[in-house]
């Protein structure tokens, strides 16, 4: 999992939204950040943390927080994904798993005995200088934004 820690300063991100829009830490400076790695759209779990987050997107942004979902989906999918289910914030298309592995959440998984490659669930909250401010690693997705206001 994850060597980052609490303190240090977040990766920088260079990648894509679900528009093909360049999407940076740098756009982001003087805001707080929630960045969640999630496994996969359309996927029970992941759709019941990011359904939670944008219900509360409104709260989250009334605590100053810009919120990013990062998954190794197409743009495609995260489209498709976003306007099912109405979300506010973008989501960024990682599938050369740069980023994943940058935040070290890219690691062995295993699901019914099968052991594979994939993306392990955590939420970096970043603060509005860059530094990492909290790592949720035991992610309730059904009440992670309750975990992130805290």
């Amino acid at each position: 999992m994850t060597q980052l820690k609490i303190g240090d300063f977040a990766p920088e991100i260079n990648s894509i939204d679900q528009n093909g829009d360049n999407i940076t830490l740098k756009q982001f400076k003087g805001k707080k950040i929630v960045l969640y790695f999630y496994p996969k759209d359309m996927t029970p779990g992941c759709t019941a943390q990011s359904c939670n987050l944008s219900e509360n997107y409104v709260t989250l942004q009334n605590k100053g927080y810009e919120v990013l979902g990062v998954s190794c989906d197409s743009i495609k999918r995260h489209t498709k994904f976003i306007e099912k289910y109405n979300l506010p914030f973008s989501l960024i298309s990682d599938e050369d798993q740069k980023v994943v592995k940058d935040y070290g959440v890219w690691g062995l998984k295993k699901f019914m005995g099968r052991e594979y490659m994939g993306i392990n669930r955590t939420t970096f909250i970043i603060d509005s200088h860059g530094k990492i401010e909290d790592i949720i690693t035991k992610v309730d997705t059904k009440n992670h934004t309750a975990q992130i206001l805290v």
